[in-house]
């Protein structure tokens, strides 16, 4: 728990609170369920815990509207549930990272209420207010992550506000130097509470074009951070988010940090093909963020090339480990389901996921349930709460089927998440999966996560030391991690049949989506 580096190594869990334990029998997920269920994640070996949002919110987009940062939401608790979170965490050797959304807020914050009651009060300039074009359209053409124009009409200020996501997220205006006062004092008040980092969401949402400019077009592509059937992806995103401004403001919050020894800020990327080039600014030297993670990993893609071509996208920024890695969290499908083609065994899939994600360079992060292999849940549209995906139906689901319920007990009502109906259904297909059916299964997807994340703690050259890929051979993928006194081979078959690596000392054979780590 003292060492001040502990993130150039750690493996973090993801806990999306709404669905992991309901400690509060009303059928949705709580704080107090997860300090319940911290001796899983304990058994696990992780480092710490990352929490999606549980601030007080709205809940348009489930917790990412926040309304007031510095208190709970009591779907969750208090911030008294909070404080013994911690405290437990703590005792277990576990750090704990909240998620904090700066760039944006609820429409119904009292900053943003505020704001759009008139042109001339204290924080008039808070949010990202423009005229319209004098025929009345919107100020340029810039366009909201989830659907529509950037852009929404005020009657009052008859002006228009920005919103990256939802109109009901107003952005806040970063420029304005109140404003990045206000939330470093956010980022205080959290850090006095105990918190060991941040989650940083949309970090290169923060700031926006003064000038107002609009995005150059771009063909229809497949950009990871958004869905294929989202207009979003047919503009380069020059003007609306990723400014030199942030830089600035980035040094600002690794000041408050620094501060406080041991604290981490791990940022979400979504850039596109820009990703490794903004990763590299966003964490260059040691006074911006210490890591960043992006969408890179989260696509359909899955070949023994794919992970030497992001390495080498991200140059000196993933070989210094200053890239974190993950394969699932609560935006995008399963990775088991993403992956997965008709006939594949989805326990050795999941296997060969978590030894190879230990075996990179760098911290790495897990989602909540990927331990258990659960796959994508197919969620009725009667049943989606996704904003996202109820706006892009039928072309894109949603996000929901990633955010289903914990599966605890296979034969307990709603799977041992809560005594009342979930929030989300909890799919049949889950329950062959719960956590007290692989608990003693040496053979269980459990099983595997903990012998995996148990190795990269027990071997110096996975933790910390360097990382050299070799010329791939087929679908073999193969690397060398390596510090003082310790080679370690890393071996992948990314092949649905048995492949042989013949090496320089060793010919080893690997089963379909089988591995090998050893010293060699």
């Amino acid at each position: 728990m003292s060492d001040p580096n502990w993130w150039q190594h750690a493996v973090i869990y993801q806990v999306y609170p709404r669905s992991y334990q309901d400690n509060g029998h009303d059928g949705l997920g709580d704080l107090g369920g997860v300090t319940r269920r911290l001796p899983h994640i304990a058994a696990l070996g992780v480092d710490a815990i990352w929490i999606s949002p549980f601030f007080r919110s709205p809940m348009a987009d489930m917790g990412y509207d926040v309304s007031d940062y510095c208190d709970v939401d009591p779907m969750f608790g208090t911030l008294a549930d909070f404080d013994a979170l911690i405290a437990e965490a703590h005792r277990l050797g576990l750090k704990i990272i909240i998620d904090q959304v700066l760039s944006h807020c609820s429409d119904q914050h009292p900053w943003f209420r505020e704001s759009r009651s008139s042109r001339s009060n204290a924080k008039a300039d808070w949010y990202v207010w423009a005229d319209p074009k004098p025929d009345g359209t919107a100020p340029n053409n810039w366009l909201s992550i989830f659907g529509g124009p950037a852009w929404e009409w005020d009657g009052v200020r008859m002006q228009y506000y920005m919103h990256s996501f939802l109109t009901s997220q107003p952005d806040l205006n970063l420029h304005h130097p109140e404003v990045q006062t206000a939330l470093l004092d956010v980022i205080r008040f959290w850090l006095d509470r105990g918190v060991d980092g941040f989650r940083l969401d949309a970090v290169n949402h923060y700031f926006h074009d003064a000038q107002l400019r609009d995005n150059p077009s771009r063909p229809p592509s497949d950009a990871h951070d958004v869905p294929e059937t989202n207009p979003y992806g047919f503009q380069e995103h020059l003007y609306d988010k990723t400014q030199p401004e942030n830089l600035d403001f980035l040094a600002r919050l690794r000041g408050v940090l620094d501060a406080y020894p041991g604290r981490v800020a791990l940022g979400e990327v979504g850039d596109g093909d820009r990703s490794p080039a903004t990763v590299a600014l966003y964490t260059a030297g040691d006074a911006r963020l210490h890591c960043c993670y992006t969408f890179d990993l989260f696509g359909v893609r899955f070949d023994a090339g794919l992970i030497p071509e992001v390495f080498a996208q991200f140059g000196e920024t993933a070989f210094a480990g200053k890239a974190c890695w993950s394969f699932s969290n609560h935006d995008v499908v399963r990775h088991v389901s993403r992956w997965a083609q008709p006939g594949d065994d989805p326990v050795a899939l999941a296997k060969l996921a978590i030894h190879l994600l230990v075996a990179l360079k760098g911290p790495v992060c897990l989602y909540q349930g990927e331990e258990l292999g659960l796959p994508e849940a197919d969620i009725a549209f009667e049943d989606l709460r996704d904003p996202y995906g109820i706006r892009f139906w039928p072309a894109f689901k949603g996000r929901d089927g990633c955010r289903t319920p914990m599966i605890w007990e296979a034969d307990a009502p709603y799977a041992g998440f809560s005594v009342a109906k979930p929030w989300l259904p909890v799919p049949a297909a889950h329950l062959p999966l719960a956590v007290d059916r692989q608990q003693d299964d040496p053979h269980s997807v459990l099983t595997a996560y903990r012998a995996a994340i148990a190795l990269r703690r027990s071997h110096p050259a996975l933790a910390l030391g360097s990382i050299t890929f070799l010329p791939q051979q087929g679908e073999l993928l193969a690397f060398i991690r390596e510090t003082a006194g310790e080679r370690l081979l890393c071996l992948f078959n990314f092949g649905r049949k048995t492949a042989t690596w013949e090496g320089e000392a060793a010919r080893l054979t690997l089963p379909p989506f089988g591995f090998h780590i050893a010293r060699g």
